[in-house]
This record gives C-alpha cells, structure tokens and sequence, in this order.
C-alpha cells in the first residue's frame, strides 16, 4: 500500500521550516512519500524545499486554486493507494501513520480516515478543525465530538476510539485514491472551506465508509492561512455551506431546509452586528448574493443518490444556544 503525504503550499517558507521536520522524522516507513504540491507561491518556500529537502518532491501547479483546485491539480500527478492530505501548519506525532494504515488495510470499505486533532497551541484541547471527527445536523450546520461551535473540549482520552463518522477534516484526511478520483475530487467552486465536508458527504450518498481513528494524533495551528476573524473565511464558511446543502440534501425537505438556512443566517448577521463586527455581516450578505449566482450551477451537480440518513441530531443550534449543552456527550 503506496501512501502520499501531500502538503498543499502557497507561500508557506515559515510554515514549512517549523512543521516539515517532524513530518520527515515521523512518516519515514516503507511505501510513504512525502511531497509538496505548490500553489504557484512567490515566496522562496520552493528554494528552500529544495536546498534543505531534496528527499522531497515537489509539484507545481500553475495557478493558486486555493485548497479545492489545488488538490485535484496536484494529485492527477502522484500515483498513490492513499492520498495523505496535511495541511502545512500540522505538527504530527510518533507513529500517527501505523493505525491509519492499519484501518485501511483491515476494512477495506473504510475510504476515508481522520486521525485525532488537538491545538497546537494548547495541546491539551482538541483543536476546531476536525477535533475528533465531524458531524451535521439536520440544517447542514458542521460539529464535532470534542468541539461544538467555538467550545473546544480538554482531551481526556475520551475520544480514543475508532468510529465511523459523517465527514472527515481537510486539515488531515486520508483517502483511497480511488474513491477520490470516483468523486472527481473536490469541489473546485469552493476555492476554500468546507470542501471536504461536499466531498464527504458525496461519498457517503455512494455508500462509502468514513472513520475516525483516535490512537493517530497530530497538532493543527489552526488559521495560519486565513485567520478565524476574517470576513473572507466567513463569507466561504456561509456560502459553502450552502452549497452543500443544495448539492447533497435529499429532495424532499431540500427547499425548506434551505430557506431555515438562509433565516438562521440572517439571525448569524444580527449577532455580528450586535458584538460591533460588521464587517462580517456584510460578509454573509455577499455570501448569499454569491450562492445566488451559483444556484443554477449547484442544482445542476446533484446526482440524484441524495440519502435521508445524514444526520442524528435536528438542529445543532438549538442544542447549544437553548438548551446550553456544550459537550459532544451531553447532545
């Protein structure tokens, strides 16, 4: 089994410099290759790859495609039985590879992996992107066990397990080659975020199983490339959303559910005005003209394998504005 570790960069050096060593240290078995796939960077993170990293090969797409097309870019150019997606500011530990390539190889219906995602900067807490293994509620909104919107749970090991869940982060997600080409990839209208959470739920619809496997940990910084204030992953965050929703929700409650959405979102607003953040108000306004603009488009990607089981929990929100349950046990 031929594992690919691919490392998407966009003018990353300083990332680079602090994360690729424990990578090399930690990912040096049998059948693994480590490899960057550039972004068209300006910066010398390439040079220096180069000088310090020869071990490491590099592919260079020809245009900054974000995270989405820069991944299906890259990856039409490395051979590979599973694809090892790590973003750049990800510190990974002893051994994390042996219980993912472990899983794969004992079940082979499992298409996709995530491993166990505590904050680098507090490795104590489980860290926002991912923590350990997603979910969504009956709205489409995303969650995970060890974190519920912004409330980050202490790792207590309480999380050590193996279990299949509903969509994997694209911080650090492994995936069989083959089901990714199945799914033609990511979603390249994203640009950035929540692509992996379509591209999740796509396999899902085709039966495919996700799992998270919690004796593999790695440590993510977390915004290193766009920061959680920013308008501009705001708009994403809501916009994508969206798009998810209108490409994988089953028909029969697609229209309600999207117009609750676009309802909640205005809600969303409100509140960013109240907390004196407007600029990200003006942000989901211009994510929903944007999701406009694109609906056609979206409508016309639906497969027709939509399924109903999606979600186990009605509304996310509610659970934590209402009823004030912070913790994934406590749902």
């Amino acid at each position: 089994m031929k594992i690919a570790i691919v490392i998407l960069n966009w003018n990353g050096k300083k990332l680079l410099e602090k994360f690729i060593p424990s990578i090399l240290k930690f990912s040096n078995i049998n059948n693994v290759e480590i490899i960057i796939a550039d972004n068209a960077s300006t910066d010398d993170s390439i040079k220096f790859i180069q000088e310090n990293y020869p071990i490491i090969r590099i592919v260079r797409n020809k245009t900054n495609g974000g995270f989405a097309k820069g991944y299906n870019d890259a990856l039409q150019n490395i051979n590979a039985d599973i694809y090892g997606l790590v973003n750049s500011d990800i510190e990974v530990t002893e051994g994390w590879l042996s219980p993912i390539i472990s899983t794969f190889k004992n079940d082979p219906k499992t298409a996709i992996i995530q491993p166990k995602i505590l904050d680098y900067k507090n490795k104590s807490k489980f860290e926002y992107a991912g923590a350990a293994g997603g979910f969504i509620d009956k709205y489409g909104y995303p969650y995970c066990r060890g974190r519920i919107f912004s409330d980050l749970e202490t790792d207590y090991k309480q999380y050590d397990d193996v279990i299949d869940i509903f969509w994997a982060s694209g911080a650090c997600f492994f995936i069989r080659s083959k089901v990714f080409h199945e799914l033609h990839g990511f979603d390249e209208d994203y640009f950035a975020h929540q692509e992996e959470i379509d591209l999740c739920w796509r396999a899902k619809n085709l039966q495919k199983t996700i799992k998270y496997v919690g004796s593999s940990t790695v440590y993510h910084v977390g915004g290193a490339t766009l920061k959680e204030e920013s308008p501009r992953k705001t708009f994403l965050n809501f916009r994508n959303s969206l798009f998810t929703l209108v490409k994988n929700m089953p028909k029969n409650n697609l229209f309600l559910i999207i117009f609750s959405r676009l309802l909640l979102d205005g809600i969303a607003g409100v509140k960013f005005l109240v907390e004196l953040r407007p600029k990200h108000t003006v942000a989901i306004i211009k994510a929903h003209f944007s999701f406009y603009s694109y609906l056609t488009k979206m409508i016309r990607k639906r497969t027709g394998f939509q399924k109903n089981n999606y979600y186990t929990i009605k509304s996310i929100v509610w659970k934590y504005y209402i009823e004030r349950k912070k913790t994934f046990k406590d749902l």
